[in-house]
């Protein structure tokens, strides 16, 4: 992973909320505040807001660059992910990330089930390829979590886009692992995504106490660039 998609996977990371096994309907709206870091310092403050109703649902993430990260990157972030939730969990109709209105980086992804399409619009492109069953985006994959049958995950298996490509993703599950957080030390369950070498690591811990809420994220880059995501506030309407 190059050092720019780091950080973009680690602006646009959104956390989940569930309870303590599978549910079967997504709660009614989740608001949340989160601290981005880059190597300690904090760079970015985030705000992620996600909704259903009438089986649709919708998330919208905002990431402000904060202190002197705001020289090298001004221009808030906003990524939105809709579609469907289903009796499997959430499928992703439509995914879009920008940097504003005139964003030349400007990322969408269009999914179309019926004929099992996903067309990537990135760099004045368009491109389609197969669109796998349980396919999520870079958003709607951490709310996915709401789904799951935890106490019997061990390891997870999905495929994902970010809008410019869709790759396999595999993560290692660990119960009961204790960190210090924001919120407390927890017990949580811990993600860690398989890597080959010079891949960059990415960890994900999960809080049971929060409803699966993901306390924390962390992506160390092959260089040692270290970027982390944690929970500030968490507010869930069932």
């Amino acid at each position: 992973m190059t050092r720019k998609s780091a950080i973009a996977l680690f602006l646009a990371a959104a956390l989940s909320a569930a309870p303590a096994s599978a549910r079967d309907k997504a709660p009614d709206a989740i608001s949340a505040s989160y601290d981005g870091f880059l190597n300690g310092l904090r760079v970015a403050a985030m705000n992620e807001r996600f909704s259903a109703r009438d089986g649709r649902y919708e998330i919208v993430s905002e990431t402000s660059p904060v202190g002197l990260f705001k020289l090298f990157q001004p221009r808030p972030a906003r990524f939105m992910s809709a579609g469907r939730v289903t009796t499997n969990g959430l499928q992703p109709d439509r995914f879009e990330g920008s940097r504003g209105d005139n964003d030349a980086r400007r990322v969408s992804a269009e999914f179309d089930w019926p004929a099992q399409r996903l067309t990537l619009r990135h760099d004045g492109r368009n491109d389609v390829v197969e669109l796998r069953a349980g396919t999520q985006d870079r958003l709607s994959i951490m709310y996915q979590f709401m789904f799951s049958a935890h106490d019997r995950l061990r390891r997870l298996d999905f495929t994902m886009t970010n809008g410019r490509k869709l790759d396999r993703y595999q993560y290692t599950v660990t119960p009961d692992v204790e960190i210090d957080t924001p919120l407390g030390r927890l017990k949580t369950l811990h993600l860690a995504k398989h890597r080959e070498p010079g891949d960059s690591t990415t960890e994900i811990w999960l809080s049971p106490q929060h409803g699966y809420l993901a306390a924390k994220m962390l992506v160390i880059e092959s260089d040692g660039a270290r970027y982390e995501q944690v929970a500030t506030k968490l507010e869930i309407r069932p």
